[in-house]
């Protein structure tokens, strides 16, 4: 493609979408926010994590289903829109955006002070600048070349969680203590100090939230079909292995930390992966962490601008976005979302700079808020696919769910439960109010600025055609 255009180029192997959806979705909430699940819920976090990943398999296979049959651009925006009605599609778009800002804007910042452990004299804002500067021209470059530094970055932190779980092993198996003084270790440290449900069943209920943020980022599985070499071979492998392995990653990380530790005592003690390497004879156990965390960081925010560039190109594509983000480089790179998101990440330093902790709190609940919303409207989508085709349309379905509707009913009732959930609690009540309101302003926004019936199936089909050429 020798001029700019607004077709994106399909550049992207299995390889590389499988490790796109894992270095979203595995981060720091796997290295640091875990420890507060596991405060609240006490061993019975493994249930949350094996319940919710249950969920979300099936959610990833319901928007694998339409992913395989219209692979394209802005993905689930797209089919909220096309099967839901434009007001759906718009809602579910810009919220998914707008949670990849807010996930950004938090990422950058922790670079930042991650960086500070190594170069306590040089001014954080200095380290901000070169990651949104350094990340967003990589995301400028080919899909193929995005791909390929998150196959990488991946990689560090999949070895990383495999080498935390070696090492548990053979501390568990060895029967080393991880300090003077330390609770005895093994099974038994699931049941002993409390019980399997030392919170009761309301804690492990209370867990579900940061349970499921600590899921977010998966979905971008179904934002690469668009630029998947064979979306119909490579999709369907992605997701098959890759829920999968999250939840392995998840629950064996934990289920050995738990092992090790008293479930009151993770986090507490300082960092868990700290412990384990320096319980190994790694002297440089905290300078391996912070590799590792940087590695995660820098990953997320790479997935992360290419998420919501993607979904926001999807939507200037039916008129739901300004149409100069349709636009893409000589490279097949929608330029001007890239852009967007740069700037932004520029402007969001200097509010959280100067805007309160607790501000900047509340626009992380709207993330979790955001996720789930999708997540919902992904399985609404398939659902309302499923009936508008033939029982022979459906037959020749390449990906269809498994366990039928059955199954998606079921995950539909988990992500209401989930809202009931942030709502419940005190301390994420402010959640569900703040995703209420970001939902109302959407509204308004739609209804002033989107004309409304002005989204049309052969505007849909139309990018559909544009990327089956691209």
């Amino acid at each position: 493609m020798a001029n700019a255009g607004s077709a994106l180029h399909r550049g992207l192997s299995t390889r590389h979408i499988r490790f796109i959806a894992l270095g979203s979705a595995i981060g720091t909430g796997l290295f640091y926010g875990s420890a507060a699940a596991i405060q609240k819920a006490g061993p019975s976090v493994l249930l949350a994590y094996l319940i919710g990943g249950a969920a979300i398999y099936l959610t990833m296979r319901a928007l694998g289903e339409m992913a395989v049959r219209t692979p394209v651009s802005g993905s689930f925006g797209y089919y909220a829109s096309h099967y839901l009605g434009d007001f759906a599609g718009f809602l579910t778009g810009w919220s998914y955006a707008f949670s990849m800002l807010m996930v950004c804007l938090a990422d950058v910042t922790a670079f930042g002070v991650y960086m500070s452990l190594w170069f306590p004299d040089t001014p954080r804002w200095i380290w901000v600048l070169s990651i949104v500067l350094g990340i967003g021209a990589l995301n400028l470059c080919s899909v193929r070349v995005f791909g390929e530094m998150e196959f990488w970055l991946s990689l560090l932190k999949v070895c990383a969680i495999l080498a935390m779980i070696v090492g548990g092993f053979t501390l568990l198996f060895f029967g080393i203590q991880l300090g003077e003084g330390q609770a005895s270790m093994g099974p038994s440290n699931l049941w002993e100090y409390g019980g399997f449900f030392p919170n009761g069943l309301e804690g492990m209920i209370a867990s579900f939230t940061i349970v499921m943020f600590a899921f977010g980022g998966i979905e971008v599985i179904g934002i690469t079909a668009g630029e998947a070499r064979d979306p119909q071979r490579m999709i369907p492998k992605a997701i098959n292995s890759v829920p999968l392995r999250i939840l392995i990653f998840y629950v064996l990380t934990l289920l050995i930390l738990l092992m090790l530790l008293p479930w009151s005592s993770v986090g507490s003690l300082g960092s868990p992966f700290v412990q384990i390497f320096s319980s190994l004879g790694i002297n440089s156990a905290a300078t391996v962490l912070n590799i590792v965390v940087i590695s995660a960081v820098v990953s997320a925010i790479n997935s992360d601008i290419f998420s919501a560039g993607r979904m926001m190109h999807g939507m200037a594509a039916i008129g739901q976005a300004p149409a100069v983000f349709a636009r893409t480089s000589r490279f097949g790179v929608p330029w001007m979302t890239v852009l967007v998101m740069s700037v932004a990440l520029l402007l969001g330093v200097l509010l959280n700079y100067w805007i309160p902790e607790e501000l900047f709190l509340i626009f992380a609940s709207l993330v979790t808020f955001s996720v789930v919303w999708v997540w919902l409207m992904i399985l609404l989508s398939q659902m309302a696919m499923r009936r508008g085709m033939t029982a022979p349309e459906i037959q020749a379905l390449h990906f269809p769910v498994p366990l039928g509707n059955g199954g998606q009913l079921c995950a539909v009732v988990f992500m209401l439960f989930i809202f009931g959930v942030l709502g419940a609690f005190p301390d994420t009540r402010l959640a569900l109010y703040v995703g209420l309101g970001w939902l109302i302003l959407l509204s308004l926004a739609y209804w002033i600025w989107i004309k409304p019936g002005s989204f049309s199936k052969a505007g849909i089909k139309a990018g559909i055609e544009a990327h089956e050429k691209g």
